[in-house]
């Protein structure tokens, strides 16, 4: 079994197909939210599919198959299989490691900004960092830039 992203339907047809109108005009639509009954609180992004009530009831998600688990009600699996993008191929589903929360990224990238701001002052006033800190900075670097390509 797994999951194939590339065989998601578009996303205007599948929130046109899921029953929501859609108005307005560019890759922003407006749509009611099926959360808390709005009527125009809703904006779906129709090059990725996320989707995000406005009026603050907290919906959310980042494309179609987020959308089918939150208004279905149903786990990735299922949801995906409702999609048509879970494929049964006799293998087991690759196991991914939970990505991190963009909250604890955010938090991560303000310790290790301060780290190389640090380091980077005691350069500007003419101290050389030794290798200890040196070492320190380049894992600061990397964090950093995985950081950067989990949420790319």
């Amino acid at each position: 079994m797994s999951f194939d992203r590339t065989r998601l339907p578009d996303s205007l047809t599948y929130f046109e197909g899921s029953g929501l109108k859609l108005t307005g005009r560019g890759k922003w639509r407006t749509a009611p939210c099926i959360f808390h009954g709005g009527s125009d609180s809703m904006r779906v992004n129709l090059e990725t599919g996320g989707w995000v009530c406005m009026a603050g009831c907290g919906a959310r998600g980042g494309d179609v198959l987020a959308y089918e688990m939150a208004s279905a009600g149903r786990d990735f699996a299922t949801a995906a299989k409702a999609l048509g993008a879970w494929i049964e191929d006799g293998k087991p589903a690759p196991i991914r490691p939970t990505p991190i929360s963009a909250r604890d990224a955010l938090g991560l990238l303000a310790d290790e900004a301060d780290l190389i701001a640090l380091a980077g002052a005691r350069v500007g006033r003419g101290a050389a960092l030794n290798d200890e800190d040196r070492a320190r900075v380049l894992t600061a670097a990397g964090r950093v830039r995985r950081i950067r390509e989990l949420f790319a």
